[in-house]
């Protein structure tokens, strides 16, 4: 016997959106490269990757196409350094990525979008916190699996004694477990992970933005 799948009507959002490449240049002068899933609203998410990630990962992609399904705009981008976008990477950084999504929400601000909502995966998550502790213009604010201590975690990724050592030759190179280096940590990079305080961020976050 043989089984047969009945479809619903299409959605009619779903057909008129439209997926639009879209470059916004930071206060550095970068190019910070996006995709637009324009449905045609108004209203507008905006997602951001974690360490080392894209706006090409499933999480980000799945998210945006979800907000898509149901007629709500959605755009996912490369911070700095990462995916498409210009700059280099750098470890940490955390601050310096807030202010790339403070530079996109501008940007579609003056295009006459309203940003409902900023939703970061892992490492974007830090930003999106970190954005509305500072700023107080989005209403929904939504951490998905960033981490709290930032403290915790970095002997795992550079060692022991990685404070000694990097005090000593300036930086630590990372490597992967087939010895290809990675990336390079500067102690400056260091210290802007470690003087980073969520706890401090989520306390300044206005009582009316909603956290999740």
């Amino acid at each position: 016997m043989k089984a047969t799948l009945k479809e619903g009507p299409p959605n009619p959002m779903i057909q008129q959106s439209l997926r639009v490449r879209v470059s916004i240049v930071n206060r550095h002068g970068e190019n910070l490269v996006g995709i637009l899933h324009d449905t045609g609203s108004e209203e507008l998410v905006i997602i951001c990757h974690g360490l080392q990630s894209s706006k090409e990962r499933i999480p980000m992609v799945n998210l945006a196409a979800a907000f898509e399904k149901e007629g709500i705009s959605a755009f996912r981008f490369d911070f700095a350094g990462n995916g498409e976008s210009e700059g280099s990477f750098r470890y940490g950084n955390y601050r310096r990525e807030a202010d790339d999504l403070r530079d996109v929400v501008q940007y579609f601000n003056e295009k006459n979008r309203t940003v409902i909502s900023i939703i970061g995966h892992s490492k974007g998550g830090n930003a999106v916190l970190l954005y509305a502790a500072k700023h107080n213009d989005i209403h929904t604010v939504v951490n998905i699996s960033g981490r709290f201590d930032l403290k915790r975690g970095i002997e795992g990724r550079l060692g022991k004694d990685f404070l000694q050592r990097i005090k000593q030759d300036g930086f630590i190179d990372v490597k992967n477990k087939r010895g290809k280096f990675e990336y390079r940590v500067t102690e400056e990079s260091l210290m802007d992970r470690l003087t980073t305080d969520t706890l401090e961020a989520c306390k300044s976050i206005d009582h009316n933005c909603r956290r999740s």
